[in-house]
């Protein structure tokens, strides 16, 4: 790939990003510290603040704040030195995954974030495996470290164990818990001072020449300085340098140390991040890879969030951007229905802030607020017929009947669940017999934003109800074997939101069965949201 033109200064600056991490490893306060040090923020805000004036700003969604964490992925973009920063904050509880699987499509690299004391856990074990099979580029952030937290060495075995990639120090932590003083950053033989008095305010870096600088014994007390000095001449030994080809390949990983809430370790990382992270990337779509240099602008949908300003019933498709320079008021092609669309008002978030967006260049994330035309999966191009590749749709794991307490709302109740399984919230399916709807999720979570949700943005107080069904999967095969099999087993078949069939099963037996008496059919757990 040497042989590629260079990119344009705009589009070279950018760095589009995801954080993933299990459930409360810090990552929406590792989000609010990169906002408050891109300046896009005065003041970060705890998760669980008092007073809606400091609630956090990634947070929008009532439940979220209630809760104390996040369920939709929110995209920001920030300015940070001479870099665009796009960063894609993501949920890391196991129920709302899916919608964590399709940002990191729409990302060319990820931050993942673990806790000093309890290493790598389940959830960020799964969406590791996704992002190794996309190859992006992984820098860690080992969080907490103010906080009693196991041994450094510890923690770089584990991930190196489970994960099966090799982890370069960009940092080394002095000291843990309470005597916790800051990191030696290695990269730039610096000495970074963590400063417990004020926790927006950044860290103190000292430069210094090497780990036998007299002027480390003015700022470290001599047992620490004596376990870093032992603690770095074992890690060079023993762990591979960092090798930046090596990371952009997806082999390795770098490694910072500090504490989010503490606002400490958080600018090495995004140092790092301008400094080493990958420049925006080639874009899979079927027909062809799609280069950001290209000169015609083309992006993919890989979110629809519906009421995000619940006063205007809005529904804003969030795109990344593939190639070219954007302008506002430019016409693309839809290519999924092959109409024009103009794009007036298209919108880049900072949180819950929105602007108009003048002009985005390739790599960025911009929102286009739309009636509906736009779906997970479509593609805007300026005139090229292109479908872009590898976003999923997973079969739900947990099925349920749904029924508006009202029964004179079911015409209501139908807008709003396929308003939410366009947004891809949950699968929406219409049994071929019977009236009402089946909902699946992926998590038992998801069934309570959804009727909270309903009811908060709709109006439509809910019911959900067990259903004899347990699983979904998608119909593909030859045409008459598919109409020959929903007419024999019309029990079973439903429609999905873009009307495709979909055979809803109570066990492992029905999908044995149908395997087995019409072969060519294939019953798929995930369908590829192209058009």
């Amino acid at each position: 790939m040497s042989n590629r033109p260079d990119l344009p200064p705009e589009i070279a600056r950018r760095r589009t990003f995801a954080i993933i991490s299990h459930p409360d490893a810090g990552k929406t306060t590792l989000t609010e510290k990169f906002l408050l040090f891109g300046g896009a923020i005065q003041m970060a805000g705890q998760v669980r603040a008092k007073g809606e004036a400091r609630r956090t700003r990634s947070d929008f969604m009532k439940l979220e704040q209630d809760r104390g964490i996040s369920v939709s992925a929110s995209a920001m973009s920030f300015d940070f030195r001479q870099y665009r920063f796009n960063l894609v904050d993501t949920p890391g509880h196991s129920d709302f995954s899916e919608d964590t699987y399709r940002t990191l499509t729409a990302v060319d690299a990820a931050i993942m974030v673990i806790d000093g004391a309890k290493g790598v856990e389940s959830q960020t074990r799964k969406l590791f495996e996704v992002c190794r099979l996309r190859d992006l580029p992984i820098l860690t952030f080992c969080n907490k470290m103010d906080r009693e937290s196991r041994d450094t060495f510890e923690i770089i075995d584990e991930i190196q164990e489970n994960l099966a990639i090799d982890v370069a120090p960009a940092s080394w932590p002095i000291g843990m818990g309470r005597d916790f003083l800051g990191c030696y950053d290695i990269l730039h033989d610096r000495l970074e001072l963590m400063d417990r008095a004020d926790r927006n305010r950044v860290a103190e870096s000292i430069k210094i020449s090497g780990l036998d600088d007299p002027k480390l014994a003015e700022y470290v007390p001599p047992t620490q300085l004596e376990k870093l000095r032992e603690e770095l001449e074992m890690a060079r030994e023993l762990l591979p340098a960092f090798d930046r080809q090596s990371f952009l390949e997806g082999h390795m990983t770098p490694i910072w140390f500090g504490s989010a809430i503490n606002s400490f370790g958080v600018k090495e990382l995004m140092d790092g991040i301008g400094e080493y992270g990958p420049e925006p990337q080639i874009q899979k779509s079927a027909e062809r890879g799609v280069a950001p240099e290209e000169t015609k602008v083309t992006g993919f949908v890989f979110k629809v969030q519906a009421n995000m300003d619940p006063k205007h019933r809005d529904r804003v498709a969030f795109v990344r951007l593939a190639s070219g320079h954007f302008e506002r008021g430019m016409k693309l092609l839809h290519v999924r229905s092959g109409k024009p669309m103009a794009v007036s008002n298209p919108v880049l978030f900072l949180a819950a802030d929105r602007e108009l967006a003048e002009e985005a260049w390739a790599g960025d994330i911009i929102g286009i607020p739309n009636h509906g035309q736009l779906r997970i999966g479509d593609a805007l191009t300026e005139g090229e017929k292109l479908r872009f590749t590898g976003i999923p749709s997973f079969a739900p794991e947990l099925l349920q009947s749904v029924r508006a307490t009202d029964p004179m709302k079911g015409k209501h109740l139908e807008k709003a669940l396929m308003q939410f399984a366009e947004e891809g919230a949950a699968k929406v399916f219409k049994p071929s017999i019977g009236s009402g709807f089946i909902v699946g999720v992926v998590g038992a979570l998801q069934f309570d934003v959804l009727a909270s949700r309903i009811e908060i943005e709709y109006g439509i107080p809910v019911r959900f109800e067990s259903s004899q069904f347990t699983s979904a999967r998608w119909v593909l095969g030859p045409k008459d074997t598919v109409e020959k099999l929903a007419n024999a087993n019309k029990q079973h078949i439903s429609t999905d939101h873009d009307g495709d069939i979909v055979f809803l099963t109570r066990l492992q037996w029905d999908i044995d069965r149908v395997v087995r008496d019409y072969p060519g059919v294939t019953l798929s757990a995930t369908k590829e949201m192209m058009i």
